[in-house]
């Protein structure tokens, strides 16, 4: 009976979880909505499981207190116009809260969406989110973890304790970034070649003055060049990779120093890492590095080689 009761309010939660995230989406994408339109649209949600014919006002004000409460998002009320964000700005940002709506809205819409789930195609992404309630745990207790990993260097996975800093996306896949007794460098994690994670009473070794976004500012990637200084990138992009560049910069130092009709040259503030030099390589000849000169020269050396494969 307790499993039951128990496994009832997580279902409860989630549901108004995703009910908090629809009311949001829906009054985001209108600017201004009646209740009387977002009842109509209440109706014909997924969502809307026993059917009702509208929001009840207590819970409407309910879903509105707790939204501000979870995602620091104020639904207000404008008479004439009717509700509206009152801080949008919020919506777009980074950060975890960010994240979560983005991804929660998807999941209701492909919900809503359930004829058009053979139209809508996704990358297949390595099973890696077991192990985040762990971490998330561990550094929120301020506990060490043991880790059985395995790495693609090892045949066989290995098992050491480590103190976990912080987590980070980074093409699809969840990182963790830690620091292992015995190791003088922090290093990087990648959730899906974690066969097993235990964690320990061992006390978390964290720097009170940590930050994470600090931390990974000067990179591109996950990837940490820890006797690399930041440098003065220059990247001369051609004038269609310099409209996606604009649009998705490739850092947040990104700047424009000189445009023409045919090329863009980028500036940048960055450690020049493996992963930044695979994904420069990966642009093909719409970019090419102007310096540092030690960096251009490590992308004509990886030209070579893959012109070597093709001789």
């Amino acid at each position: 009976m307790y499993i039951f009761v128990r496994n009832h309010e997580r279902y409860m939660a989630l549901n108004y979880f995703k009910r908090y995230v629809w009311l949001i989406e829906l009054i985001s994408r209108h600017g201004y909505i009646s209740k009387r339109d977002i009842d109509s649209a209440w109706c014909r949600s997924s969502l809307n499981e026993l059917r009702e014919r509208n929001i009840p006002e207590r819970t409407f004000h309910n879903h509105r207190e707790a939204i501000e409460s979870i995602f620091g998002i104020r639904i207000d009320f404008k008479r004439g116009l009717g509700y509206y964000i009152e801080n949008p700005d919020d919506l777009d940002g980074e950060g975890i809260r960010s994240w979560l709506l983005e991804s929660m809205s998807l999941s209701n819409l492909l919900n809503e969406s359930a004829d058009m789930r053979s139209r809508i195609l996704f990358e297949k992404v390595p099973s890696s989110s077991k192990w985040l309630t762990f971490i998330v745990n561990a550094m929120r207790e301020g506990k060490a973890v043991t880790l059985t990993y395995k790495s693609f260097r090892n045949t066989e996975p290995y098992t050491f304790e480590t103190h976990p800093y912080c987590l980070k996306v980074f093409r699809q896949r969840w990182y963790m970034l830690a620091r292992t007794p015995g190791k003088e460098e922090l290093r990087i994690y990648s959730l899906d070649r974690i066969a097993d994670i235990e964690v320990l009473d061992t006390p978390l070794l964290l720097p009170e003055n940590f930050d994470a976004a600090d931390f990974f500012s000067d990179y591109f990637g996950i990837i940490i060049g820890h006797n690399i200084k930041p440098s003065i990138l220059e990247l001369k992009a051609s004038a269609e990779q310099a409209r996606y560049l604009e649009s998705l910069p490739l850092h947040s130092s990104q700047k424009a120093v000189e445009t023409t009709p045919e090329y863009t040259i980028f500036r940048y503030k960055i450690v020049p890492t493996f992963d930044l030099k695979q994904e420069i390589l990966s642009r093909g000849a719409t970019l090419e590095v102007l310096s540092p000169e030690w960096f251009r020269e490590e992308v004509i050396s990886e030209i070579k080689q893959m012109i070597k494969k093709y001789d």
